[in-house]
């Protein structure tokens, strides 16, 4: 070893603090060194003044600062159970305590007077492991008092995510009318508006008297726009609490006439109800019905893939196999209309309209269509269902156009279109339907766009060279209607207003084209990509549809 150098060695007693910990509270029991006496209701406890400030900022600012308590010999703490209050000094001294179903709400009051966060905390934990949807809103109401975050946060996250169940319990009817009005007006709220309605009208019968008042302020909560017309003018239309409202039904007349209504909502005697967004709960789905399997077999699998947990899931079979049906969501439903079934014997062009509840994951047969026919285009407008054109039942192509009636589950013939086409790419605006070219029954392109007034029952057509596109979705997005795909390789972008088309960044009128979606230039990739899908799905004469969830 070098003169002057030195080795050193840091020694740490792991057991020291417990060892300590437990020679004070034998200290504190035997009253030794003891300095202040806590008193609760008759019930005296012996402690050391440094041990209690060491433990909580509450015991701190009393003993260390200049109040009487500092000196005093006893100390009262009223508001605290004496075995709660013996219970919690225990846990000072020992760091640990048993918390139990009998205990754990005063223990979480007393921690949070007395300022123990990890006891609190801890406390908190165990009651959000007792959640349930019966008692998540007396845990909510809990948890606001005591300003518990954590508590609160996972006592409302399943408030919003069991609603139907929450909407039953007991608790429910004794909310307050501010803390119902904030939780059913919640967009995480996993509940149907019908549901909603439901609750609403349940907690206001559960006391009449006091609470009829407020149906005006909570009917507001209701997203009418969401619900099935069915519910809205059978049930809510006709509920007693509806009806002895002015408001109510001002709200309710408005919402029948922007349902029913084929005129623009825009007209002044038609107030448009308040855009809310859809409930967390309505979540989007992928379905892809039918089509051909690699084996080139028409399948009559139905799958919907769920982008939350990355999943393909099979649903219920087409009722049967069906060649060029056409397929739309409308109401959380979906409806599967015409087509060619596909059979070892000689088929005739079915006129079925199929709707599958998502719900009973169902298929059942509602309505015939006016004229059989598949190669058909078909969009939801409203309560209506439009379907254009197709092949009827001598091969012929039809130019006929048909409208069933989703509410009344009728069919009727509108007028027919200008000219005849197969697979035209279909989007409607406002008031308009836009079919996008489509072919003869030739298979030749046509250079066409036709435009359908729905409230007026006629068509205009205009003449394009930019159009040539078959088998190709549409969509739209804010004021432009995208076309994808088809039997091109390129992607059209047009802008829609009133009476004309407008291309971006050309003059009214005119058309561009958007780069491919195998393009990288700039662009909406996940768009694009999505739409080619749907267009590379309808080529093969299956249906992809988007819906809204449960």
């Amino acid at each position: 070893m070098e003169e002057g150098s030195t080795e050193e060695f840091l020694f740490k007693d792991q057991d020291f603090s417990s060892e300590l910990l437990r020679q004070l509270n034998a200290l504190r029991q035997s009253r030794m060194l003891t300095d202040v006496t806590l008193c609760s209701g008759g019930f005296e406890i012996p402690c050391h003044r440094n041990v209690l400030a060491s433990s909580s900022p509450y015991f701190k600012a009393m003993f260390c600062n200049n109040f009487r308590e500092s000196h005093q010999p006893k100390v009262i703490l009223k508001g605290i159970d004496a075995d709660i209050l013996d219970q919690i000094i225990l846990y000072v001294y020992t760091g640990e305590i048993l918390i139990s179903t009998e205990n754990v709400l005063c223990l979480l009051e007393t921690a949070s007077m007395l300022q123990y966060t990890k006891l609190f905390e801890a406390c908190s934990t165990y009651l959000q492991d007792k959640l349930t949807p019966d008692n998540c809103l007396s845990m909510i109401r809990l948890a606001k008092v005591l300003n518990c975050q954590s508590l609160n946060k996972k006592a409302k996250a399943m408030a919003l995510k069991c609603f139907p169940v929450v909407a039953s319990s007991e608790d429910l009817k004794e909310l307050c009318l501010m803390e119902l009005i904030d939780y059913l007006g919640d967009d995480e709220l996993c509940g149907e508006e019908e549901q909603v309605f439901e609750a609403l009208t349940v907690w206001i019968r559960h006391d009449l008297q006091a609470r009829q008042g407020y149906i005006q302020e909570l009917f507001k909560k209701v997203r009418l726009q969401y619900v099935h017309p069915t519910f809205l003018f059978h049930f809510i239309a006709n509920d007693s609490l509806v009806q002895s409202s002015p408001t109510c039904r001002s709200i309710l007349e408005s919402a029948r006439r922007q349902m029913f209504s084929l005129y623009s909502t825009n007209t002044p005697d038609i107030k448009p109800m308040t855009h809310v967004p859809r409930r967390y709960s309505n979540q989007e789905f992928l379905i892809i019905i039918g089509g051909r399997k690699d084996s080139q077999q028409t399948t009559r699998d139905v799958l919907l893939y769920d982008d939350k947990t990355n999943q393909w899931l099979s649903l219920a079979k087409l009722p049967m196999r069906l060649y060029k049906s056409s397929a739309v969501s409308l109401h959380s439903n979906i409806f599967v209309l015409g087509g060619m079934p596909v059979s070892n014997k000689k088929s005739l062009v079915s006129g079925n309209i199929y709707i599958y509840s998502l719900k009973l994951n169902q298929w059942r047969l509602v309505e015939h269509m006016l004229v059989p026919r598949y190669s058909h285009r078909s969009l939801a407008y409203k309560n209506y269902i439009l379907s254009f054109g197709g092949i009827g039942g001598n091969q012929e192509i039809l130019s006929s156009v048909e409208r069933y009636d989703s509410v009344y589950n009728t069919c009727e013939s509108m007028a027919n279109m200008p000219v005849a086409v197969l697979h035209p790419a279909v989007a409607a605006k406002d008031q308009r339907v836009y079919l996008f070219g489509g072919e003869d029954i030739m298979q030749n392109p046509v250079r066409l766009i036709q435009v359908y007034h729905v409230s007026r029952n006629t068509w205009f057509r205009m003449e394009t060279r930019v159009v040539k596109n078959v088998c190709a979705p549409a969509v739209v997005i804010g004021d432009q209607i995208i076309i994808v795909g088809g039997s091109s390789t390129w992607v059209e972008k047009t802008e829609e207003k009133p009476m004309q088309v407008t291309a971006v960044g050309r003059k009214p009128g005119a058309w561009g084209s958007c780069p491919s979606s195998a393009d990288s230039q700039p662009g909406p990739p996940c768009l694009l990509h999505l739409e080619e899908w749907k267009a590379q799905l309808s080529q093969g004469h299956g249906w992809l549809v988007r819906m809204g969830g449960l």
